[in-house]
């Protein structure tokens, strides 16, 4: 009977996943299968961005069988066929103006964009990318490749090692230090041992004698070179680490000790202070955003010039939630567009460079039929409540299999998610959720029994409670809800809640694989049995 139920939702899974042919250019078509459905056109170019990592914008095209196969634009995900074929088509983008020619441009605008604005890009913001999976060691200068490979050529010949130089050992110093740099500020010490091993196997010559791996001096020359290029950069002025003036030395320019609340990186964010785009300051991003406050004040706003003026004012908006650290209720009178649904995905691209929506459904769905199984293995009170959950879903539904993943993955960790998930009906006035810092409200109708210890797994709606209110309202179930707090959790910069610290880890470093691969006990025995 298991095995049914596990190949029913497979099978589902399956449904909701596309297969697409993509032409980005006639020597260049590709088969792209997304792990989940798009639900807009919109959605669908985001996606497409992510997977082929492409940092243009674009719109697309579609072969249509009603017309002989011929190319026409592609405005609603249902004119598709099963199988499509979409061509990608660049969107001409025009460099800005000074700032001061665009205030005198603002100035004599209406209040609604006009189609210059809507397909106006300013300065592009610039952006890191992930750690790679595979380092690869970057072409240095040809004066260094030269010497390079003569000597690994002497190495293969007869084990003779190259004889260091001061120049030359900073020259490679140098071009790793400003590789890593691009993809982040603040290496941790494997991503170091990970460029000296990329390193030594490149050019077998920069060996160490003696070393047990061969690279452990290249990995502390590395770990120093890194605190020096940091340092040149905070003179350059590069936001990242101009954070942390003063924190490190021995005179602290804070009233902290040395080495406290240092700002960087935590949960595997890529950019997670950038510097502002070129061209630009930070007059001319508060003109952006304040133009952004007022489309937002539209009863229908324009989606392309928010998603545009969004894109332009990462830095100033990461600045305000990282370093500033102001309430929610601020940021949500400040960035009125970071809580629309849409915007929170794209923030948490922006930020850590995934599809939060496609990354988080496809891995949910992977491992739902393990996690039912380990729930029904479970026993004493854990078994008992997660027996509970199961009563209420239908095993051939895909979403109550995710909302029993997500209600049952608290309890197998160990959390307590009494004073996360709250219920109420729908008339109340918000008395059972003010005190809640971080949490989900299920709102049921008048005739639906509230239960103890968890929430209907069919709500009327779903809200996401910060700092006592709630700010995103009429979601249609848990796993959306659950989705989106976690968007906001790296989109407004805040800490796990204490009651659920392992569930959100959980989603963060094996549903997603971000931040330190090192996991906690708990979470790293769940890992190991979805592995089975």
């Amino acid at each position: 009977m298991a095995s049914r139920t596990d190949t029913q939702h497979q099978e589902m899974a399956l449904q909701e996943t596309m297969t697409l042919r993509v032409i980005l250019t006639e020597a260049d078509i590709r088969k792209v299968t997304l792990t989940s459905k798009p639900d807009s056109v919109e959605d669908l170019i985001s996606c497409l961005q992510n997977t082929l990592r492409l940092n243009y914008n674009f719109t697309l095209q579609f072969r249509d069988p009603d017309f002989d196969n011929e190319l026409c634009n592609l405005s609603e995900l249902s004119e598709l066929p099963q199988k499509p074929t979409v061509k990608i088509i660049p969107v001409i983008e025009l460099v800005s103006l000074s700032s001061g020619e665009m205030q005198e441009s603002s100035d004599i605008s209406s209040d609604t964009p006009s189609t210059a604005d809507t397909v106006l890009t300013e300065s592009p913001q610039e952006k890191r990318m992930p750690w790679p999976d595979i380092f690869l060691t970057p072409k240095f200068s040809v004066d260094v490749e030269y010497r390079l490979r003569q000597a690994n050529l002497i190495y293969l010949k007869d084990g003779t090692h190259l004889k260091m130089t001061k120049e030359l050992k900073h020259d490679i110093l140098q071009k790793l230090a400003e590789t890593i740099y691009s993809f982040k500020a603040y290496p941790t010490a494997d991503n170091l041992r990970d460029v000296a091993k990329a390193l030594v196997n490149s050019h077998p010559c920069l060996q160490e004698p003696g070393s047990p791996s061969g690279y452990c001096g290249w990995t502390n020359s590395l770990k120093d070179k890194m605190g020096n290029y940091r340092s040149k950069m905070r003179s350059l002025g590069h936001t990242d680490v101009m954070a942390n003036a003063g924190k490190r030395g021995r005179f602290s320019t804070s009233s902290d000790p040395p080495n406290k609340n240092i700002k960087k990186p935590r949960k595997g964010e890529v950019n997670y202070l950038p510097n502002l785009p070129s061209g630009q300051d930070a007059s001319s991003l508060e003109m952006f955003r304040e133009q952004l406050v007022n489309e937002m004040k539209k009863k229908n706003p324009d989606a392309v010039f928010i998603n545009q003026r969004m894109d332009m004012t990462l830095s100033l908006r990461r600045q305000d939630v990282v370093i500033n650290k102001p309430p929610v209720s601020q940021i949500f009178q400040r960035w009125p567009a970071l809580f629309r649904e849409r915007q929170v995905y794209e923030e948490f691209n922006r930020v850590v460079g995934k599809n939060l929506k496609q990354e988080f459904y496809g891995s949910l769905d992977r491992h739902c039929p393990q996690l039912i199984q380990i729930f029904r293995s479970k026993r004493g009170l854990a078994g008992q409540i997660l027996s509970n959950l199961l009563q209420d879903a239908k095993t051939s539904d895909l979403t109550d299999m995710r909302c029993v993943a997500i209600r049952g993955l608290p309890v197998l960790l160990g959390d307590d998610p009494t004073e996360f998930f709250k219920a109420c009906f729908a008339s109340d006035d918000g008395d059972s959720y003010q005190d809640v810092p971080v949490g989900l409200l299920s709102r049921e109708n008048e005739d639906v029994a509230l239960r103890p210890l968890s929430f209907h797994l069919h709500p009327s709606s779903v809200g996401i409670i910060l700092e006592g209110n709630v700010v995103i309202d009429n979601l249609e179930n848990i796993p959306q809800a659950m989705c989106l707090l976690f968007g906001l959790t790296y989109a407004l910069h805040l800490n796990y809640p204490k009651c659920m610290a392992n569930t959100f880890l959980f989603i963060q470093q094996v549903l997603l694989g971000l931040g330190k691969k090192e996991l906690k006990g708990r979470i790293l025995a769940v890992s190991n049995q979805l592995a089975m």
